[in-house]
């Protein structure tokens, strides 16, 4: 292994991003000096003094190669993420999908990041950026200070809305009136709670939900809703139909009559212990009392308990394809690279993936060697080239799709179960060819 020229990286952000990167420079041999303001003080969305904290949901999406975040993980797995690691030790049960005990994570993530010995954590917050290699990844919650700091050096930040859904307690749910049951699965033992609702009572709920006074978003900023997280009164508000084609799509589940139900709720576990569940797909940006008037119409949630209610907020985000490279570098100062939603990516895994990614750039960057290329024939390179390929004119934080992969020529029945193989068939090829890309910790 090459020696590092500069061997001391400093990472600002102790999120999904900034402990990936952490932990593979560490395993490199790389001195990494990790900056977060936790846990001395907190954004206005985060609570838990732990890093890695989710704070929207705590699933990681699916985790089967028949969707492309199913993919992402399993290179990721093949290039030893070190967080996605802790994410499968501490996953619960959630059918096809990786869903985690979030406490539990962020718990597994902190010892581990504390434990290496080549990391220093620093509780500080970082409002300007001197001349060393540095990782900025801050997430869409970066605070004030250095977001107008990146404003001067960068330009103006990109935002978006972003909100998160209620949690309720699991001891307050009318078991009498729900059905377990995972989608398309004939398993008996479901892991989720499922919420039916008829067609009037549907119809009812929607009134109430678009009737319902909402948090007024502050005058001097418009109202920029990202897609993937889109509050349910913003999407019932669009059409009346939205919701059941969308969160509350019942398609492929049977509840205790023996029929699909004309609209379903469903709950999935907050923890192993599954004693709170999160209203899957249910952001909201409802007042407070409106969402405990509102969600107790739905059948089995009468009389819920509300241990977190949904908020929304402000996620920033730089604009990447004017900016970085499809190294995630800065074009303007190549000692500067940036990971996670800062960087213009959105999702959990997409956010551990851009962690490694830098991670690995860093250390070429730091020995003068020839970055990796992952290329669009992976989840990874594909998610790079967005970033950098994107149009800057309108630029939009994108979760990680099979559409962005390059296009492989096949029947359409065949064409994911490829374009999966040649992601991994890929990865693995570069694993083999490179050897600097595994850890000392797996040698």
């Amino acid at each position: 292994m090459e020696q590092v020229r500069n061997n001391v990286v400093k990472v600002i952000g102790a999120g999904l991003a900034g402990c990936e990167a952490s932990l593979m420079l560490a395993n490199l041999g790389v001195q990494v000096e990790l900056y977060d303001i936790k846990p001395n003080n907190f954004t206005p969305a985060h609570h838990n003094p732990n890093f890695a904290e989710l704070v929207c949901s705590n699933s990681l999406k699916s985790d089967t190669l028949e969707f492309a975040t199913g993919v992402l993980k399993a290179e990721l797995r093949l290039m030893g993420s070190k967080v996605l690691e802790c994410a499968d030790k501490c996953k619960i049960p959630s059918g096809k999908t990786l869903s985690v005990d979030r406490d539990a994570f962020a718990q597994e993530v902190t010892a581990l990041v504390r434990g290496n010995p080549n990391i220093h954590f620093i509780s500080h917050e970082i409002v300007a950026l001197d001349n060393v290699p540095t990782i900025i990844s801050t997430g869409p919650l970066t605070t004030s200070a250095l977001s107008e700091y990146l404003k001067d050096k960068l330009g103006d930040n990109l935002y978006f809305y972003d909100a998160v859904a209620p949690i309720v307690s699991a001891d307050s749910i009318d078991m009498s009136q729900v059905f377990v049951a995972n989608k398309f699965d004939a398993n008996d033992e479901g892991d989720y709670i499922n919420c039916p609702m008829d067609r009037q009572q549907y119809f009812d709920f929607v009134h109430l939900l678009n009737t319902a006074e909402r948090v007024p978003l502050k005058s001097f900023e418009d109202e920029k809703v990202f897609e993937g997280c889109m509050p349910v009164e913003v999407m019932s508000m669009r059409d009346v139909n939205a919701l059941r084609c969308g969160p509350l799509k019942a398609s492929g589940l049977v509840d205790k009559t023996g029929h699909t139900p004309y609209a379903c709720v469903q709950l999935r576990k907050e923890n192993a212990v599954g004693d709170s569940y999160n209203m899957v797909g249910f952001q909201t940006n409802l007042m407070f009392p409106e969402q405990k008037r509102v969600f107790r119409t739905i059948p089995g949630l009468e009389n819920a308990e509300f241990l977190r209610y949904g908020v929304m907020h402000r996620n920033s985000y730089i604009n990447a394809p004017k900016l970085l490279n499809h190294h995630f570098q800065l074009k303007s100062d190549p000692n500067i690279f940036f990971a996670g939603q800062i960087s213009g990516i959105e999702g959990y895994v997409e956010s551990i993936a851009s962690g490694l990614i830098v991670a690995l750039n860093m250390y070429c960057y730091l020995n003068d060697m020839p970055m990796i290329e992952f290329t669009t024939n992976t989840a990874l390179g594909a998610l790079s080239n967005y970033l950098e390929s994107a149009n800057p004119n309108n630029f939009q934080p994108m979760h990680i799709s099979y559409g962005l992969f390059s296009p492989i020529t096949c029947s359409k029945a065949q064409k994911k179960q490829l374009i999966a193989q040649r992601a991994i068939e890929y990865i693995t090829k570069i694993k083999k060819e490179n050897s600097l890309w595994i850890s000392k910790e797996q040698q």
